[in-house]
């Protein structure tokens, strides 16, 4: 008994590291990988489980995702971590299904920093025709001389009062 119960610990322990040594550095090696790791890690069908370790992965310990929206009818802004994220959002993204898809992307970058002016389109299913949301994401990153990290990610749904500009849609 002593020793299945050696065993089974060491099996956990085993399967705990291995897990904790899943090798993101990939997703993270320029400016275009870590935003589509972005925008694919929070996207997925109703049911689907989401990666909330790569997700943390992309941004530093300190970040901030900083959603504007409206509270008793004024406009404000709320500051969360990636853990407050994941407790907020988490569940109503894999309940609803969500899938959040880049239109349109500006960027300037200057060294060792970048911001990232990204469109989005949101959806239900990536079978839906037409969008249930649209707006844009302000994503601010650095590159420490190994990776880029998002710093701040900073957004604003489109609304009937604030729809998107021309400029920040695709050309038709």
């Amino acid at each position: 008994m002593k020793t299945k119960t050696t065993l089974l610990l060491f099996l956990i322990t085993v399967s705990i590291s291995a897990q904790e040594k899943i090798d993101y550095s990939s997703k993270v090696t320029t400016i275009d990988s870590t935003i589509a790791t972005l925008y694919s890690v929070i996207s997925g069908n109703k049911g689907e489980a989401r990666n909330w370790d790569l997700f943390k992965h992309l941004f530093r310990e300190d970040a901030k995702l900083i959603p504007i929206g409206k509270k008793d009818k004024k406009i404000t802004v709320r500051y969360m971590s990636t853990e407050d994220y994941i407790k907020t959002s988490g569940q109503w993204l894999v309940e609803n299904g969500f899938h959040e898809i880049e239109i349109k992307r500006e960027t300037q970058t200057f060294g060792d920093f970048a911001h990232v002016f990204s469109t989005y389109e949101s959806y239900k299913s990536k079978d839906d025709d037409t969008p249930f949301m649209r707006g844009i994401n302000s994503i601010q990153l650095f590159n420490d001389g190994t990776r880029w990290w998002i710093i701040n990610l900073y957004w604003k749904q489109e609304s009937k009062e604030i729809p998107i500009p021309e400029a920040y849609l695709p050309k038709q």
